[in-house]
């Protein structure tokens, strides 16, 4: 048991280190970030239970409405929503890169104890995949929820309406795709590796343009002095 559990946390947590640490500026209260990561683990259990009862009632028909409805609209929703009650306003959110700090964080809560209750059901031997595919997938989510919630958070290009649709609208998607290639019988890992690559390629290209929006904030406010880390 504590082997499985090691073994699903630590995906989680390595890349959320990953995300904390790739900050170069003022990294985030520690006790904030982990209060973030604690909302996803939480958010985890009403959502299972809202996809069981869709699932039970018979309201998902198809592959598309499983994939965009009951996994990416719920997850992904849910996430923006706290996201944007909990931390949008924060006064630790005081630079663009502190999105994806915070997206990261909540991911990584919800698909740390998916990861959990997957190899508790299934074994310890998934355990790499599931780091590689799912839980990489939904710490990416995040981080492009985050990038976009950063661009609103500092009205970047005064489009701040736009970021915030962004900020939903591109999680949303590319989840609903994550899940639907899944779904694609026999063929999935065909079309998974590549979008996969497509993803990390997206979510790093999103991690170096916060950084530069990052420099620019404080540049703009007159603290281009403030320590890098």
């Amino acid at each position: 048991m504590l082997f499985i559990l090691s073994a699903g946390i630590a995906p989680g947590l390595a890349l959320l280190s990953y995300f904390y640490l790739k900050d170069q500026y003022e990294q985030e209260p520690i006790k904030t970030v982990f209060k973030i990561f604690i909302f996803g683990v939480v958010l985890t259990f009403p959502i299972m239970f809202i996809q069981y009862v869709m699932d039970t009632e018979g309201l998902i028909i198809n592959n598309i409405l499983h994939s965009f409805v009951s996994a990416s609209l719920l997850e992904e929703f849910f996430k923006w929503f706290i996201l944007f009650l909990a931390v949008y306003q924060h006064a630790d959110f005081d630079e663009p890169f502190d999105g994806i700090v915070y997206g990261a964080s909540i991911s990584l809560g919800f698909a740390t104890v998916e990861n959990i209750l997957f190899l508790l059901a299934n074994g310890v031997g998934f355990a790499f995949g599931r780091a590689m595919f799912p839980v990489s997938s939904h710490a990416l989510f995040g981080v492009i929820m985050g990038y976009y919630l950063g661009k609103a958070k500092f009205n970047i290009g005064g489009k701040r309406k736009r970021w915030l649709f962004y900020s939903f609208l591109l999680p949303f998607l590319l989840h609903g795709f994550y899940d639907y290639i899944l779904l694609a019988e026999g063929k999935w890992m065909y079309y998974l590796l590549p979008f996969m690559f497509f993803l990390w390629w997206l979510g790093l290209k999103k991690v170096k343009h916060a950084h530069i929006l990052t420099k620019k904030h404080y540049i703009g406010s007159g603290r281009e002095n403030a320590d890098i880390i």
